[in-house]
């Protein structure tokens, strides 16, 4: 794991999905990548807020004007290092509703994205990357994230949407992950 920042918080503290009571903010538009390496495990970052954390794949929100290619090469350097890489097909989607700056949740794309390198050199600078609340980045295995019961992960139901998607390959069309 690349810690970006010691963390003092309860690891075994549950995520926990907050309703709101006023959604009139809009959903923001965001993108995520599933990375995989040559062995299959998948690159997930770290994510704490004051009263949860969360793994969840690479990824944010769509600029003004980006595409949401752009959008995922830009937050794939940004957050993990990668640059270059080649974007498979968007595999997934989600809607989530979180308290967050200027808006009530997020609506995501997923891409598929293969990788040969294992490097975690995120071109944000500690202070930036806390800043996004990111505090670590790391490779997992499905195993890993079968056997890691006290941490949170974003889809919740990740590590069977990653078996499903290492046996079968690619979905024929988007497949919603739910929360």
């Amino acid at each position: 794991m690349v810690p970006f920042h010691r963390t003092r918080r309860n690891q075994t503290e549950r995520w926990r999905v907050r309703s709101l009571v006023n959604v009139a903010l809009p959903l923001r538009e965001g993108v995520r990548a599933v990375v995989l390496d040559v062995d299959d495990r998948i690159l997930l970052v770290h994510f704490e807020f004051p009263d949860w954390t969360l793994w969840a794949t690479p990824g944010g929100g769509v600029e003004p004007g980006e595409t949401l290619e752009d959008a995922i090469r830009r937050e794939l350097h940004e957050e993990v290092g990668l640059v270059d890489v080649e974007l498979g097909p968007v595999i997934w989607e989600r809607t989530h509703v979180f308290p967050f700056a200027n808006f009530s949740g997020q609506h995501e794309k997923f891409f598929l994205v293969r990788t040969s390198t294992n490097a975690i050199n995120p071109a944000f600078s500690q202070q930036e990357l806390l800043a996004e609340r990111l505090t670590a980045a790391r490779w997992w295995s499905v195993q890993e994230i079968r056997e890691a019961s006290d941490e949170p992960f974003a889809p919740r139901q990740l590590a069977s949407l990653l078996e499903t998607l290492l046996h079968q390959g690619p979905p024929g069309q988007l497949v919603d992950t739910g929360e």
